[in-house]
């Protein structure tokens, strides 16, 4: 919990510092969007293409975790909060939110693993270590390192929602605090075995299928793969301005369809066809 309260200060000290130059000499209109660090990528993608279309404008995307993007949009330190996990329903009552897309995780392992799926159960088995070894899931004989993201991530969160239930992902897991960190470490080691963005999947990791349904976009659209998660923008009240207009530029089929060339999923009904989907190559946080 010390942890999650320094990540969580740490943010609300950058974004108070931030709100501090939101109106700069030259005119320039500036809001702050923080929190979540699967959002980041995409939030910053959107916001490039905002700034490049209306140059009096400017984005601050800032990261720091879910739990820290509620605080600072309870706070009120950031126009927009950013969520990779729903809110609670005490959170709901105090904050405005919606959600701008759906993402995907994918359980990932090394591309030398012979292993191409696992049930949900088996991974609930393996994150709570009682199974530790790839032999008894029809891998090879080998011990399991488990990667796990931080207390606190929305990606955490939604994982821990979707696969463990009321089981506890083991404290011997190793930690990382990005979907970028737990990629790179399970590219590396071919006994490995992650979780991560369905849109950050590349050809240095092997999304397994789970029950025996391939992880895509699609198969999440289609509704036979169920391990998704909702990214959400917050703010203290009804959005107003700059981050009103951003906000909706982001739901506009054009802001919608930067987020489907990343690979997530579309929320707004008249979204281009979104059949093409591909994976991001997007080396951010998540």
């Amino acid at each position: 919990m010390r942890i999650i309260k320094t990540a969580v200060m740490a943010v609300l000290i950058l974004v108070f510092t931030g709100s501090m130059f939101s109106c700069g000499d030259n005119g320039m209109s500036t809001i702050i969007a923080a929190g979540s660090t699967s959002v980041q990528p995409y939030a910053e993608i959107l916001a490039e293409k905002y700034s490049a279309l209306y140059p009096d404008s400017a984005i601050d995307v800032q990261g720091g975790g879910s739990a820290a993007g509620i605080e600072a949009a309870e706070a009120g330190t950031a126009e927009i909060g950013m969520s990779s996990r729903a809110l609670t329903e005490d959170e709901s009552a105090l904050l405005w939110s919606v959600e701008i897309a759906k993402d995907g995780l994918a359980v990932i392992v090394n591309p030398k693993n012979p292993i191409k799926n696992l049930t949900l159960e088996q991974v609930k088995d393996i994150y709570a270590n009682t199974v530790a070894d790839w032999s008894d899931v029809g891998g090879n004989k080998a011990k399991i390192h488990v990667i796990t993201r931080e207390e606190g991530s929305g990606t955490r969160s939604a994982f821990q929602d979707l696969i463990m239930e009321k089981a506890q992902i083991t404290p011997k897991a190793i930690v990382q605090d990005s979907n970028g960190a737990v990629r790179q470490l399970v590219s590396s080691d071919p006994n490995s075995i992650g979780f991560i963005s369905l849109g950050l999947v590349d050809e240095t990791v092997k999304a397994v299928e789970l029950d025996g349904v391939e992880a895509t976009s699609a198969n999440v659209i289609n509704g036979t793969y169920n391990l998704s998660r909702p990214f959400l923008f917050l703010s203290k009240g009804e959005p107003e301005g700059l981050a009103k207009q951003f906000i909706d530029f982001t739901l506009s089929p054009e802001g919608q369809q930067l987020l489907i060339n990343e690979g997530l999923i579309p929320v707004t009904p008249d979204t281009p066809d979104s059949s093409n989907m591909s994976n991001s190559e997007t080396e951010g946080n998540g």
